[in-house]
């Protein structure tokens, strides 16, 4: 049952990243376009071809470690789908961190993922014939009151639509990177797709508008700000990775309610941290009426994922 290990601890370490992510995006000093943050998140991942030359040690791959030799020269579907997963992850990684800026990571990550899992599930009916599970209109029934029970309290008009807009293309990004797996291999695919984000990004280099704004970000956040950066994108590799073998290894439907998770590990280190986090951090402005408040509708919403997929 390694693989719930791995699942558990995936959620735990995306929690941190969605805290770290918020205090970035946020703090005008770090590097508060979310424009630019989405780009250098893209680039981060070219840090995980490192991952397969783990492959080359005798007995690691026996663990899952992924190996170079499992991955061929791309076909035109293999490379296709590689860019409309980069361009999705791309888009939704935007929208989340312009919601980050206007709201806490525990009011907006809950709704992001509800809607990125509704839309999954929707999509992956109608294009992968996925077949739904027998609690899942009580899924969708307790994600809808979770989302609603956020929504109604801090959400603006804007902060719905780029919630709606980064959970849709999370759902997007799932369903290229399922049907990239089911193309080739998860070595191969896992490989393919990295490659694709990294020159995604470098292509936005072309768009002189966007040379201009990427250019002028980064000369004014500061080494110590960029150590930051790396650090939090690849934290989040790190826990992209941990997820992806977890549902290699195990049950995919398990591993996708355990995403409820994130959501409890996020409010706990708020609890636990949020007096001491940065202003720009959000987290900060709590209350027995608040902590009860966001406990409520984090447990619909967590909930709601295991009625989903179990």
């Amino acid at each position: 049952m390694a693989w719930l290990l791995l699942a558990a601890g995936g959620q735990f370490l995306n929690a941190i990243v969605a805290v770290l992510d918020k205090y970035i995006v946020t703090d005008e000093k770090v590097l508060p376009r979310p424009f630019v943050y989405a780009f250098y998140s893209c680039l981060v991942t070219a840090f995980w071809v490192v991952v397969y030359i783990f492959g080359f040690i005798p007995g690691l791959n026996t663990l899952g470690v992924p190996r170079f030799e499992n991955v061929q020269a791309p076909s035109i579907q293999v490379v296709g789908m590689s860019f409309l997963a980069a361009y999705t992850f791309f888009m939704a990684l935007v929208s989340m961190y312009t919601a980050l800026k206007e709201g806490d990571a525990s009011d907006v990550m809950p709704v992001i993922g509800a809607i990125s899992a509704l839309s999954a599930f929707g999509l992956s009916y109608l294009l992968l014939g996925i077949t739904l599970s027998q609690n899942f209109i009580w899924g969708i029934a307790l994600l809808i009151v979770g989302t609603l029970l956020v929504s109604q309290i801090h959400f603006t008009k804007t902060l719905v639509l780029h919630t709606v807009h980064s959970g849709l293309f999370f759902a997007l990004h799932y369903i290229a990177m399922k049907g990239l797996f089911q193309e080739t291999s998860f070595d191969d695919g896992f490989f393919w797709s990295r490659v694709g984000l990294v020159v995604f990004a470098l292509s936005l280099l072309l768009i002189p508008a966007y040379y201009e704004k990427i250019k002028r970000q980064t000369k004014k956040t500061t080494k110590k700000s960029g150590l930051l950066v790396v650090f939090a994108k690849v934290l989040a590799g790190v826990a992209a990775f941990t997820l992806l073998k977890a549902t290699d290894m195990g049950d995919v439907t398990v591993v996708q309610a355990l995403d409820g998770l994130k959501y409890v590990f996020i409010i706990i280190l708020s609890i636990a941290f949020g007096r001491f986090l940065p202003q720009t951090a959000g987290e900060n402005q709590w209350n027995a009426q608040i902590i009860l408040r966001k406990v409520l509708y984090v447990s619909v919403i967590s909930i709601g994922f295991v009625m989903l997929f179990v």
